[in-house]
């Protein structure tokens, strides 16, 4: 840290230790993006571990908990989450087993399933607030508010351009 409280950081040149320069700015920032997200899971990883949670299993739970009462189709879980996975049914077969969620039928359409969260998984997640306000810490930590709306914009913009790639 400097003397005036802010942390000095490394280029992601000098920290993947690469010889020669990027082709483009635009492969650098790719790169220090991907690093800059595998830190932050690491991060919270960290956090979850403790208590047996994983990272997807936490963002199934999170879902649900906004969702409320009523709770979502699987399908549409699946849609919601941050981290995409061919194998949410799988997914929530373990955090059923784990009495964090139930599942139901939809009456007018058997082959929808609605997943809720249960008591104890709304008390899993209660506990695990608190420590992963850290990460507000951590990222509100060095940059101010505009950057950060700023940044959020940024990231919008680079999702929009990959999923528009994608299609």
């Amino acid at each position: 840290m400097k003397g005036d409280g802010v942390l000095e950081a490394s280029s992601i040149v000098d920290e993947i230790k690469q010889s020669k320069p990027f082709p483009s700015k635009s492969q650098e920032a790719y790169v220090a993006l991907l690093r800059t997200a595998d830190d932050s899971k690491r991060f919270v990883t960290q956090v979850l571990e403790p208590s047996g949670v994983t990272l997807q299993q936490y963002n199934v739970l999170r879902i649900l908990r906004g969702a409320g009462e009523g709770g979502l189709p699987t399908l549409t879980v699946a849609e919601r989450m941050v981290e995409r996975t061919p194998g949410v049914t799988r997914l929530i077969d373990r955090m059923e087993k784990k009495g964090w969620v139930t599942r139901r039928r939809c009456t007018e359409d058997r082959r929808r399933v609605w997943c809720s969260i249960t008591e104890a998984g709304l008390a899993l997640l209660e506990n695990l607030d608190a420590p992963l306000e850290g990460l507000d810490d951590v990222i509100g930590g060095v940059l101010s508010e505009r950057e950060l709306v700023d940044f959020v914009r940024y990231m919008d913009r680079i999702r929009a351009s990959l999923n528009a790639s994608l299609n």
